[in-house]
């Protein structure tokens, strides 16, 4: 299976010859600039840490809807726990995608004034390994994105650490997703077009193609789920953080005709720190009178689009995911 995108090796960056890492550095930026995405190799996901998570997902989602159910937080938008099938659609989107899925987020300690502002996870008893699982590839995937961010800082410029920095006490969340098998009246897209919030998204090897990038000229550009892979794309918060230098590219998952059954993949949305503001970087305000963006703080910008998004009601403020249980949250 061959990659369609441009590709770059992380042991590049992490080797001691700094014209190795500054040939990461740049074809990553690069990469990032002009697709929007990037393919990645020895990224550091060890292979049981892969099974563990996909195998507990698995069994996770071949539960009866009755049992998942109890795991949808409906009033905090579903941020934590399950969220079923029509629920999510796209920004500007008529119709809801056909996925089903869960998040996992950071783990707080009980003392963490942020336990007051980012939803605490919530575990299926059903499926007693999914917890250690799901958290191994969080942190697995957190340890590699930091990485990937010091990387892309040098390339813009900007001190190595600005973004891993940015993304201490973020609220970034681990999403697993189950699409089901194609049919007919779906028409092959399983989630319509859009671009992703966050900073920076990485996407661990799908069971499946059906990742498409639109491409600059308004083609669409299939990602291949190579094994040994890991793809990583840019999201609004960094187009703001860049000024647009760096895009949100617009991507879609379409089933591919030779799709026979479901379709399980795993996306990791890396999040600033909720206070963070999305002013542009100081290596990209060049040549700009002011500000192409309004001013705003990562955790408002996310509830925003969050609401365009239709996960959250209009009226529920900022704090709709805060102090939650399973229990407060049934309807």
């Amino acid at each position: 299976m061959k990659q369609t995108i441009p590709v770059v090796d992380l042991d590049d960056f992490m080797s001691t010859n700094p014209a190795r890492r500054r040939v990461f550095v740049d074809d990553l930026g690069k990469a990032f600039v002009e697709y929007g995405f990037v393919a990645i190799e020895n990224h550091g996901i060890e292979p049981p840490i892969l099974r563990g998570a996909y195998g507990s997902m698995k069994t996770l989602f071949e539960m009866d809807s009755h049992k998942k159910s109890k795991y949808e937080l409906r009033k905090m938008g579903r941020q934590r726990g399950y969220t079923p099938f029509g629920k999510e659609r796209a920004k500007d989107a008529t119709a809801a995608d056909l996925k089903e899925f869960w998040h996992v987020g950071p783990e707080f300690g009980h003392d963490n004034p942020l336990r007051r502002r980012i939803p605490d996870n919530i575990w299926p008893i059903e499926v007693p390994t999914f917890k250690s699982d799901s958290l191994a590839l969080w942190g697995a995937l957190h340890g590699s994105g930091l990485n990937i961010l010091r990387a892309l800082a040098l390339y813009l410029g900007e001190p190595e650490e600005t973004f891993s920095q940015m993304v201490q006490g973020g609220n970034t969340v681990l999403r697993m997703i189950r699409y089901p098998e194609p049919t007919p009246s779906t028409d092959g897209i399983w989630a319509a077009a859009h671009e992703d919030i966050n900073l920076i998204t990485l996407l661990v090897e799908a069971s499946d193609p059906g990742l498409e990038l639109k491409k600059r000229n308004g083609d669409w550009l299939p990602i291949m789920p190579v094994p040994g892979q890991l793809i990583a794309d840019t999201g609004d918060m960094m187009q703001r953080l860049t000024n647009g230098l760096i895009p949100a590219t617009t991507h879609r998952v379409r089933a591919p005709q030779t799709a026979t059954g479901p379709r399980y993949s795993i996306p990791f949305f890396m999040h600033p720190h909720p206070d963070v503001y999305l002013d542009p970087l100081p290596s990209c305000r060049e040549g700009q009178a002011g500000l192409v963006y309004p001013r705003q703080t990562a955790e408002a910008y996310l509830g925003d689009r969050l609401r365009a998004n239709g996960v959250l009601t209009v009226d529920v403020d900022v704090d709709w995911m805060v102090g939650r249980t399973i229990d407060e949250d049934a309807d």
